[in-house]
């Protein structure tokens, strides 16, 4: 309830009470209805008898009724409620309150009061005499006050649609009666002033007055009464208001796009401009040479300088590294980032910026393979990451290949700076230029088929195809650039590359036409061992030097076993002989595979170089296409075969590596290398979202190694529900010796180390998925754009080291303890055994 002054009529407190404060019903009062009835015609009589029975021929006031109901928007609010029986004789008078079945508070703003005044037609009859309706509030929110005469619409049902078609303030051209009826509203509302013997003078002729417009318009008006609200003897007057009413609330509209024409987008914004060639300017360069930062921006290069590889910087946050570059040239890990805060379509500023990397402290090799990324696209920046390149070892470039080749796309000519680095007399080592040496002559493949990997692009497939054939004739194509004396080189194709090439050229093409050529397996290995016996064949039983394996060209290999064909049984040259396992794989594309099994190398590597040997069994994958390749084969048994024929892990490791003073009987090295080697797939999987995880693809050594296979499902793709962060199921746990033995322990402290050291090297891991973003591989082409995404999110750079490790002890908690991958795992089980009965069945009949 509140009150206030009007200082601009000064004449009476203005008081009110909001309706939501209002806990009673809304009641209206009935008053009387003046007019006359017409009675009807004889053509009326005549086609309805009835009406001679009805209260139109009582020679008294016929017994009439009034019913009300509220209305919001055309539908109605509660049920009608009507005015009970009166008997009249000489004028309709009810005289009485209707109390509706709803409260002040709930009236919305829209509120229409319908009535409709009935009359009774023949037995269960009644016939409308006529209806009006009226708002219960006006147009500025107040409640209606006072008695009101409303016409009655004859013949017709009151209409509480929003467009009423039963207007009971229509008065036609009685502007006369409007007019009085306005000045008797603001004389009570204390607008105008009151003076008693004036005032009784006045309503008695408006009274008159009112008469004798109602008598000479031929029509019946309805008088009603709203209800007062007084409150210690005054009166106030009700305002709409609901609470929270001015809260925004969602509304949902039809997602559809809506294109709106913007002249200006594509125009240059001159502000920003004009401010970015004041602060790139040469005349700032003299004074930013002796700019040192407080400690407050110190903090913050600091900051910028540790964002990760994939983080976009804001445009206040290159013009705080451009302005203190000269300060930031003593830190290599800020070359990058100074790099992205160049505006390189600027010749002036690029200039500076060219001048600076010469003098800048050289950043690291695993670094520089951020510059050879589709957005850095200046010749003078793919030159510097190239040569710092240059610089890695070959043992490195060899774990880069995937992504150098990558790279070779994103260059601009045909002769860029990364076809330099690829070629084979700059790869230094055997091995590498084995990998990187070009098939001689033409090579049959499929369209989109580059090798391995593809470029998506028809300006990337032009690169490969002109590095291909550079590689094949260099000395046709000019090369000019940095490096002459590199250049110079001139190179040698190497004849023993080019017999392995031809060698397993026609390996993959007698497997493949024995796989398409015959169904049983029996068959097909009867087949190839044939083959390989035949004098044709000779050749690839035993080699006349010894030669790099593409699989591994770290191996020399001097034949094939044909004996043992059921796999690609090799003969190494190392000094004991032996041989080489290697398994050709038909119907498989194994390009995602190689790129997991290079990370793996990879963290495997970093790991080493922290002193931490997690055991990690890294197999070589070579994808010759997108339906066959070699996998290296290592002797192993897969963890759901050693439960089903030892019952748990530690015993079959008691029964390949014994020992009486071991913990429960197993050799400590054994045991040592199976917790490190959990630990560390465990870790690794996580960060790569490895999925589709089941006992049948962890394989298990006799040493103790375990390791997973079939990376068919990486970056959070599963085909099952709810898979766990990690796979550490109970058998693994249990092979530790439970989660209270000391073993476990060892394992969840392995896992938060190895978690902390591989967060220290992200950017170099988020830097070669940026690289295949592009590529082919299956699970990174349905989302390129969230790829490098979903790896930096499993890094969690957003946390310090204490609360990265609290992070994956949360990780191993919730993964022991998962109940859904124990069910997905039984129902695996029971799919299998239906596989293997089925095939059974089959090979009988």
């Amino acid at each position: 309830m509140a009150a206030y002054s009007d200082d601009s009529e000064s004449l009476q407190t203005f008081r009110h009470i909001y309706s939501c404060d209002l806990d009673t019903n809304f009641k209206i009062k009935v008053g009387t209805l003046e007019g006359t009835r017409e009675k009807p015609s004889h053509q009326a009589l005549l086609n309805d008898p009835m009406l001679r029975h009805s209260s139109l021929y009582d020679e008294n006031r016929s017994d009439l009724v009034v019913s009300c109901q509220v209305f919001s928007g055309g539908k109605p609010l509660a049920l009608p409620v009507q005015t009970s029986y009166k008997p009249f004789t000489t004028r309709w008078n009810w005289n009485e309150w209707l109390k509706l079945p709803l409260k002040f508070s709930d009236l919305p703003r829209n509120a229409v009061l319908a009535l409709t005044v009935w009359d009774v037609y023949g037995p269960r009859k009644s016939i409308p005499v006529g209806g009006t309706t009226v708002t219960i509030f006006g147009k500025y929110g107040a409640m209606r006050q006072g008695i009101h005469d409303l016409r009655l619409w004859l013949g017709f049902e009151a209409d509480g649609s929003s467009k009423t078609q039963t207007p009971g303030k229509a008065f036609g051209s009685k502007e006369q009666m409007t007019r009085l009826v306005k000045l008797s509203k603001k004389h009570r509302n204390g607008r105008l002033l009151k003076v008693d013997w004036l005032d009784r003078l006045t309503f008695r002729e408006i009274e008159v007055v009112n008469s004798k417009e109602k008598s000479s318009s031929n029509q019946m008006f309805l008088m009603i009464e709203f209800p007062r609200v007084v409150f210690r003897d005054q009166e106030y007057t009700v305002i709409y208001f609901e609470k929270d009413g001015d809260d925004p609330c969602q509304a949902s509209l039809p997602a559809e796009i809506v294109t709106v024409p913007d002249p200006d987008v594509s125009l240059e914004n001159l502000v920003e401009s004009k401010h970015h060639k004041l602060s790139r300017s040469l005349r700032s360069g003299l004074t930013d040479k002796d700019l040192k930062p407080n400690a407050a921006t110190r903090d913050q290069l600091n900051v910028i300088v540790n964002y990760p590889s994939t983080k976009t910087l804001t445009s206040e946050e290159q013009d705080l590294v451009w302005k203190f570059r000269f300060y930031l040239q003593s830190q290599k890990k800020a070359l990058a980032k100074f790099v992205k805060c160049v505006n390189w379509q600027s010749g002036p500023e690029a200039k500076q910026a060219v001048e600076l990397m010469r003098t800048w402290q050289p950043m690291d090799v695993d670094d520089a393979l951020e510059l050879l990324g589709p957005q850095f696209v200046h010749p003078a920046v793919r030159r510097y990451a190239v040569a710092r390149l240059r610089q890695a070892h070959s043992d490195d470039l060899l774990l880069y290949l995937l992504q150098l080749v990558q790279a070779l796309k994103y260059e601009r000519t045909t002769n860029g700076d990364s076809h330099h680095l690829m070629r084979p007399s700059a790869a230094g080592t055997s091995a590498l230029s084995t990998v990187i040496e070009p098939e001689p002559g033409p090579v049959p493949c499929e369209r989109g088929d580059r090798g391995s990997f593809t470029a998506p692009s028809e300006l990337g497939a032009s690169h490969l195809d002109s590095f291909s054939d550079s590689l094949r004739n260099p000395m046709s194509s000019s090369v000019t650039g940095a490096d002459d004396a590199f250049l110079q080189e001139p190179f040698q194709p190497r004849s023993e590359s080019d017999d392995s090439v031809v060698k397993d050229s026609k390996v993959k093409e007698m497997y493949t036409n024995v796989m398409k050529r015959f169904m049983h397996r029996l068959q097909k290995m009867e087949k190839l061992h044939a083959l390989l016996l035949e004098q044709e064949s000779q050749q690839l039983i035993r080699f006349p030097e010894p030669m790099p394996l593409p699989l591994d060209p770290s191996v020399r290999v001097r034949g094939l076993v044909p004996s043992k064909a059921a796999l690609f049984n090799f003969l190494t040259d190392d000094v004991e002989g032996g041989e080489y396992v290697a398994i050709f794989k038909h119907g498989d594309d194994l390009r995602q595979d190689q790129l997991i099994l290079q990370t793996i190398t990879l963290m495997d590597k970093l790991l080493r170089k922290e002193n931490l040997d997690l055991k990690l069994t890294p197999y070589c994958v070579l994808a010759s296409s997108t339906k066959h390749g070699f996998v290296q084969y290592i002797e192993s048994t897969s963890v759901a075969d050693v439960l089903r024929t030892e019952d748990t892990i530690q015993k079959f490791f008691r029964k390949h590596a014994p020992s009486e003073t071991g913990p429960y009987g197993i050799s400590p090295e054994v045991m040592d290398t199976y917790v490190k080697s959990c630990a560390g797939y465990c870790v690794i999987t996580y960060l790569l979202s490895v999925g589709d995880r089941h006992l049948d693809n962890l394989l298990l050594t006799k040493t103790g190694k375990l390791f997973h296979i079939d990376f068919g499902y990486i970056l959070g793709r599963d085909p099952k529900p709810l898979p766990p962060p990690m796979k550490l199921s109970k058998e693994m746990v249990e092979a530790m010796g439970g989660i209270n033995s000391e073993h476990y322990q060892e394992f969840r402290k392995q896992c938060y180390t190895a978690f902390l050291h591989l967060r220290r090297h992200a950017n170099l891991i988020l830097n070669l998925f940026s690289l295949m973003v592009d590529a082919s591989v299956p699970d990174i082409a349905l989302e390129p754009d969230k790829t490098v995404k979903k790896v930096q999110d499993k890094f969690r750079l957003d946390l310090t080291d204490e609360e990265a490790v609290h992070y994956m002890q949360n990780l191993i908690d919730v993964s022991v303890s998962a109940v859904m991958p124990a069910l997905v795992e039984q129902i695996h089980k029971i799919a299998q055994m239906a596989a293997l009965t089925g095939k059974e069945e089959i090979n009988v009949v």
